[in-house]
């Protein structure tokens, strides 16, 4: 399939990703050479600093102009380049097919996106969903030659997958050991919570950004009268009479949620970002993301 002709990533979006890089607070060891600048020092052509020689250096990299002048041996320090791992987990279960346009729609076009950036610069990225078994891994995609078989991939995922969220993160957690960055699309709608999923995530070795997707319709419902209400996972059944003190109690009730897995995040050191799935993907990486420091 063509990238251009892709609903998930649209040309003008793929010019304005073009300028972008993902970026992360954390030190990696990448696994082959990339685009990025590292933090670590290596072997590059790109100078950092000095330091004096200790036994085991590599004696290729002592600076013998100065051996002349100091009578001193002295090592060239250089910036290393690298790759990084980029990781996208997509929460497919029902809940996620719910909005216009659907969540699940919204989280592959920000999965695209954010895909993008990556294989424009050599990352190496892995897209995977909640429901994927403990021995099914999604393909590893590096390079820009790559962007097509990750839009084939991403229109292939479908609603449905019946994973709760820790057994899905878990299941992620066993299948990738490895460091980097890791986004979570997900609307954190899990009966049993979203607490023990977002545990597992603390104690891996990576940059977490929980990105929680909520419709518009769930943000600001526009409902009145009496409704069967029917949960689209377990078919549990709710007859309720909407009325305002009604919805008073649901936004109060939807704002200590948001405000619960904001502050579980952040008191775990994993970026949090409330998105609404009115708003564009551009400008959710512009204004949202740029800011958390995932992208610059």
């Amino acid at each position: 399939m063509p990238v251009a002709e892709s609903t998930l990533l649209p040309p003008d979006l793929m010019a304005h990703l073009e300028r972008l890089e993902l970026v992360t607070r954390k030190v990696f060891r990448g696994r082959m050479k990339g685009e990025r600048r590292s933090k670590r020092k290596g072997q590059s052509v790109e100078f950092a600093d000095f330091r004096a020689y200790v036994p085991g250096d590599d004696l290729r990299r002592l600076d013998w102009n100065l051996f002349a002048r100091l009578d001193k041996l002295i090592l060239k320090l250089f910036l290393e380049e690298e790759d990084l791992h980029f990781f996208t987990l997509i929460d497919a279960s029902l809940s996620m097919n719910f909005g216009e346009p659907a969540k699940l729609l919204y989280a592959k076009q920000l999965a695209a996106a954010l895909g993008f950036v990556g294989l424009v610069r050599t990352d190496r990225v892995r897209i995977e969903t909640l429901g994927q078994d403990l021995h099914h891994r999604g393909p590893v995609l590096r390079g820009r030659r790559s962007v097509w078989r990750m839009l084939d991939y991403l229109n292939s995922i479908e609603p449905g997958e019946t994973a709760s969220l820790a057994d899905g993160v878990k299941n992620f957690c066993l299948r990738n050991p490895g460091r980097g960055i890791l986004v979570l699309i997900s609307d954190l709608m899990d009966k049993s919570g979203y607490e023990s999923a977002l545990r597992y995530l603390v104690s891996r070795q990576m940059d977490v950004f929980v990105i929680h997707l909520l419709s518009q319709e769930e943000l600001d419902p526009d409902v009145k009268g009496d409704l069967k209400l029917v949960d689209c996972e377990d078919q549990d059944v709710a007859e309720i009479t909407v009325s305002a003190p009604l919805l008073v109690r649901y936004k109060s009730t939807l704002n200590a949620f948001v405000s619960g897995a904001q502050e579980f995040c952040n008191r775990r050191g994993m970026n949090y970002v409330l998105a609404n799935n009115q708003t564009p993907v551009k400008d959710l990486i512009s204004n949202y993301l740029r800011r958390r420091g995932l992208l610059r």
